[in-house]
């Protein structure tokens, strides 16, 4: 029997309100799982004192293999690295980066992350004409999803009109801007929630409770805490919803299988003891 030590894989997460991500456990389980001695940190610049730019250079000179990105922080980082997938290109926000000896390299594991989540969920059912509230980094990934997964039309609300014309530029589905939720949701069937609204610390849903009956699906990118009012009032109007855990477990094993090159050996013992941990 050998003695040597598990490798060590040394990981963190760069963001604003990231105290109750879940993350390094999602990580330091996979790690676990996988024979590996995984650390997780959580990296915010405010509390460190340094910039973005220098949270990320500090991460890349002291050992770590890579770093998860979040809001609000996805957009920026692109510019820092080397992209070879053409779509993470086109879409323009990062949430995984892996610190490689040519560079960092950057990849979205938020589209991949959304795609099985959502075909977890609802199988082969066609998105249909969608609402898609925030056009930042996590709302660009899943508009690039939907588009993949045949949406019929991308109803696209948010207060910063530049995001809005860059993401419906970048796309290759049929979109709208709206300048407001009531506007959008009028005849959608889903509604997705890409704002920071419902998460702890931003207390509140972004869709008014009477504008949900008739609606198919929603989706919440929110997933701490897990049941938002977003979500709680939905599911009340018969809607089905996908919760926000699904893509942060989807989008973790993507992103665990990137930074170690390797694939979670037991995804449901992961999920398993991911969802004790949370009881």
């Amino acid at each position: 029997m050998s003695d040597a030590s598990p490798t060590r894989v040394r990981l963190g997460l760069i963001g604003g309100n990231i105290r109750a991500s879940r993350s390094p456990a999602l990580h330091r389980i996979a790690g676990r799982l996988a024979g590996l001695d995984v650390s997780y940190d959580l990296l915010i610049p405010a509390e460190m004192g340094m910039g973005f730019e220098a949270v990320l250079d500090h991460c890349a000179a002291t050992g770590y293999r890579g770093v998860n990105v979040t809001y609000p922080f996805k957009e920026a980082v692109v510019a820092r690295l080397a992209i070879d997938d053409p779509g993470v290109r086109r879409l323009g926000a990062v949430n995984t980066v892996v610190f490689a000896p040519g560079g960092p390299r950057g990849f979205n594991t938020d589209y991949s992350g959304f795609v099985a989540a959502y075909r977890a969920r609802f199988g082969d059912r066609a998105p249909g004409r969608v609402a898609l509230i925030g056009a930042g980094g996590v709302g660009r990934a899943i508009a690039f999803a939907l588009a993949r997964l045949g949406v019929e039309e991308l109803r696209l609300v948010d207060r910063d009109a530049a995001k809005v014309a860059a993401l419906t530029a970048a796309l290759d589905c049929r979109v709208s801007a709206h300048a407001t939720v009531d506007s959008a949701l009028d005849g959608a069937d889903g509604v997705v929630n890409a704002t920071p609204v419902g998460m702890v610390g931003y207390d509140g849903t972004p869709v008014p409770a009477p504008l949900w009956p008739g609606r198919g699906w929603a989706f919440d990118a929110v997933y701490t805490p897990a049941e938002t009012r977003f979500l709680t009032e939905a599911a009340a109007a018969g809607v089905d919803v996908l919760s926000g855990w699904e893509l942060f477990f989807h989008q973790g094993v993507d992103a665990f299988e990137i930074f170690t090159g390797q694939p979670v050996p037991d995804l449901a013992r992961l999920r398993a003891d991911l969802l004790a941990l949370a009881d």
